[in-house]
């Protein structure tokens, strides 16, 4: 048996700060949580403690492509014009490039404060649109390169067959996304054996969109989640809606509670077009709404609107998505300064329960990540250790306490802020570097030579 006590001045636990706390941890596992223990000889000792964050939702091989999308075009730019250079991109990556750029995106991961990624995996296929002998190829790399890093997995098959909504046929940039119902049962099952070695890691199912899955293929699909998370892009554009509309006669949220059984495994990725009912229809769903600031940005797609939908009880998430920047506590920012922006207000996701702006969001994430990812994000006996450490003597937290931390660290501090991360009750990360960081970043760097060289 593995042993490790760590001992923290102050962790944040599930019933709040508690201050002199000695975690010990066996097998990767919280074996007991002390209260008011003095540090003894052999911990090993830190300051500021915290849960690792979940990631729901990234798209780990759009690492690669950070920055090359920032050129203006001969019209508007749009997600969609930045989807194609998303198709370039792809058609140039094998088996290793995927690998070797997942691992580097799921290390600045944990470098950030996350530790449990939930992957939304579309690329199946070689570049002529053929199955690779294993179908589930490139799910294996992903695995591998979670292995590698070390940081937990829920890996999100995506059922896409289409290129709008009724159906229409797939278009060329499609070809290694594309399986019909028989073959995308195999990869979810040949998903379930690739990561069978890994420590805590599932599967879910992720029909891409309802451009991307007729009603009737979701509904065929949803048995193979087998209670497992269940994850789509929804309302993303306005153009989405506009299409969507003009297709059912619904908007995309309102046909999916019209239509399917969304329920609390399901994870509404961005769902920023969204109305007052909708939002309504989502919180009695007990569906989580998988907020994605950064990329959401990026791609001008426009506010969730989050004060609204935390106030009617709902329930969220963040995640990384295009991985343009990786930084979990920028994803917190940047959701809170979109509200205020829009509102023309301050605190605005607050609770009033919970008036520290750092702790209300580090609440929701931690609660919302853990019911969309299907595993748990609480430092609690039985749980796996799983856990930040920030740097107390670092300026953004100096002379501050416990939420105040959380303020700072998200407000002032950044990715900057974050020391060491455990997983599973390794360390993986200290002083704020991955312990492979130069042999991944190498590799990586190296797999984006072959990629452009061939674009």
């Amino acid at each position: 048996m593995s042993r490790t006590d760590l001992w923290f001045r102050s962790l944040l636990l599930p019933d709040g700060w508690a201050d002199s706390v000695r975690l010990v941890v066996a097998d990767g596992r919280i074996e007991a949580v002390l209260k008011d223990t003095p540090a003894t000889a052999g911990d090993e000792l830190h300051e500021i403690g915290l849960p690792g964050l979940p990631n729901l939702h990234s798209h780990a091989f759009q690492r690669g492509m950070a920055g090359l999308a920032e050129r203006r075009g001969a019209t508007a730019d749009s997600f969609w014009t930045w989807r194609e250079a998303m198709y370039r991109f792809v058609d140039h990556m094998g088996p290793d490039e995927v690998e070797a750029i997942a691992a580097q995106a799921f290390l600045e991961m944990l470098e950030s404060g996350f530790t449990r990624v939930g992957e939304f995996h579309y690329v199946h296929h070689d570049a002529s649109g053929a199955p690779y002998a294993d179908i589930a190829e490139l799910a294996t790399r992903i695995a591998a390169a979670a292995g590698e890093t070390g940081i937990a997995l829920t890996l999100l098959p995506v059922f896409y067959l289409h290129a709008g909504f009724g159906g229409l046929p797939a278009a060329p940039g499609q070809r290694r996304f594309v399986n019909d119902i028989g073959r995308y049962g195999r990869l979810v099952e040949a998903s379930r054996k690739a990561v069978s070695s890994l420590p805590g890691a599932l599967v879910g199912i992720a029909p891409h969109s309802l451009r991307a899955a007729t009603p009737a293929e979701i509904a065929e699909i949803l048995p193979l989640a087998a209670g497992g998370p269940v994850h789509i892009h929804v309302a993303e554009q306005t153009k989405e809606v506009e299409d969507c509309l003009a297709w059912s006669g619904r908007r995309p949220v309102e046909f999916l509670l019209e239509r399917l059984p969304v329920d609390e495994r399901w994870c509404l990725v961005h769902a920023t077009h969204v109305t007052e009912a909708e939002i309504d229809g989502i919180v009695a769903r007990g569906a989580i709404v998988g907020l994605c600031p950064i990329t959401e940005a990026n791609l001008g797609d426009g506010l969730f609107a989050a004060q609204v939908f935390a106030d009617r009880g709902g329930r969220f998430g963040i995640g990384s998505d295009s991985n343009v920047l990786i930084d979990a506590a920028e994803e917190l920012r940047l959701l809170e300064y979109g509200q205020r922006l829009a509102l023309r207000t301050r605190n605005a996701l607050a609770r009033a329960s919970t008036p520290s702006v750092g702790r209300s969001l580090i609440d929701a994430t931690l609660a919302g990540g853990a019911q969309a990812l299907g595993a748990p994000s609480t430092l609690a006996v039985g749980q796996s250790a799983d856990l930040v450490s920030l740097k107390a003597d670092g300026n953004a937290l100096a002379h501050r306490r416990h939420d105040q931390w959380l303020d700072g660290w998200i407000f002032a501090g950044g990715r900057q802020a974050v020391d060491c991360v455990w997983r599973a009750g390794a360390k993986l990360v200290t002083g704020g570097r991955h312990i492979h960081r130069e042999v991944i970043g190498r590799r990586y760097r190296q797999a984006l030579h072959r990629v452009l060289q061939g674009s």
